[in-house]
């Protein structure tokens, strides 16, 4: 057995999408050699409306699968498929978009104003790019949660781990998504598959993913007035970790415990070109599917 080195560790960046949501991004929209097959990971908690109540409108999407997460609050959904419904908190949305789909997400908080999640974008494999579309929405209670003797709580949103497999199926990343909690002052060692990409991401609390003792300190974004600064605090609050080659991860909590996402994936080792919220393998399929959307081609009702 051999332990993933820590490869780089990088604070999520604030960023604005959408029709003016601020939200904190891990990664996407650059080089995706480290993160492979995930594309883009966003962190969108804030406690204030204002921030986030006007939402992700129509939009298009292809080429890709999402993986959307909610902590608190709601995000209504609505796309051309004709689905709609309301995510809460601890439930999951999956959606391939394949050979296109428009949407929207609509997030409101809950009764203190908050609104926290989180959206993963996976890569489609090329023989998949233009795959029909689907969509599925995962109740909280669907999720299994496995608690280990020594207090570690898992709860597995995607993939197998410890006897228990996610409800979200037919990802074709093949992805583990697991939210993990490690209580105050536990070293926990986690498997993960060696054959594939890792990221966790803390959202809670602060940890070593080194074997190692203390935790450490990372940079992070904290108001100060009205501006935003980093500062660095010993706190993995919005801290993105990637991992080295092995088949073990190691967490080490701080005094106040941990809570992170840990996501492994195998990667496609594909080209990959962007053009917003649609992914494709070249610049020539790129141009074909913005020409769709100009001609109104762009919802194929014969897809694959």
């Amino acid at each position: 057995m051999s332990i993933r080195p820590v490869s780089r560790i990088d604070s999520a960046k604030p960023t604005i999408e959408g029709a003016g949501v601020r939200l904190h991004r891990a990664f996407g929209f650059g080089d995706t050699d480290e993160t492979d097959p995930f594309l883009l990971f966003d962190d969108f908690r804030n406690d204030d409306p204002a921030s986030y109540e006007a939402g992700f409108p129509w939009h298009p999407h292809r080429g890709i699968e999402t993986i959307t997460y909610v902590l608190a609050g709601e995000v209504e959904h609505g796309d051309s498929l004709g689905n709609q419904g309301s995510m809460g908190a601890g439930d999951v949305q999956w959606m391939t978009a394949g050979s296109g789909i428009l949407h929207q997400e609509m997030p409101k908080g809950d009764p203190e104003g908050r609104m926290h999640g989180f959206q993963l974008w996976a890569n489609l494999p090329a023989r998949l790019k233009m795959t029909r579309p689907r969509y599925q929405d995962i109740e909280a209670r669907d999720i299994p949660r496995v608690v280990d003797d020594d207090g570690v709580a898992v709860r597995v949103v995607c993939g197998e781990f410890w006897g228990q497999r996610g409800p979200v199926e037919g990802v074709a990343a093949d992805p583990r998504y697991l939210d993990v909690s490690v209580p105050p002052g536990s070293r926990k060692v986690l498997p993960v598959e060696p054959d594939r990409h890792a990221f966790a991401y803390v959202f809670e609390g602060s940890a070593t993913f080194r074997d190692a003792s203390e935790p450490f300190g990372v940079l992070t974004e904290r108001a100060v007035g009205d501006d935003e600064i980093l500062v660095r605090e010993t706190t993995g609050n919005r801290s993105l970790v990637l991992f080295g080659r092995g088949d073990e991860v190691v967490v080490q909590a701080g005094e106040e415990g941990v809570r992170f996402l840990l996501v492994s994936g195998r990667p496609l080792e594909e080209p990959v070109a962007w053009h917003g919220p649609i992914v494709m393998n070249t610049r020539d399929e790129l141009k074909q599917a913005v020409r769709d959307l100009q001609t109104g081609d762009f919802i194929k009702t014969s897809a694959p």
